[in-house]
């Protein structure tokens, strides 16, 4: 027996058209694809950096928000005790 005869499986070195088909549109897919993810990854960063001056802004607006409502609280208090 020879060596090939013994082995439970062979490999032949034979490529078909198919397979190289197969293998080039599969390849051609994932770069079409990792490049569309790359593309929403960009926006989304350029989202975020146009967002954060935003977010600051806010953040200063509930602020002053806050103490105008602790003033409007301590003059409808004081308003109250002078009614009373």
């Amino acid at each position: 027996m020879s060596r090939d005869e013994e082995s439970a499986w062979r490999f032949e070195r034979q490529i078909t058209l198919g397979v190289v088909v197969a293998i080039a549109l599969q390849t051609a897919a994932a770069l079409i694809w990792a490049g569309a993810t790359g593309e929403r990854i960009r926006h989304l960063e350029s989202g975020v950096e146009n967002t954060g001056p935003v977010y600051e802004r806010l953040a200063r607006l509930e602020e002053q928000a806050r103490y105008a409502r602790a003033s409007l609280e301590r003059i409808e208090q004081r308003l109250a005790e002078g009614e009373g």
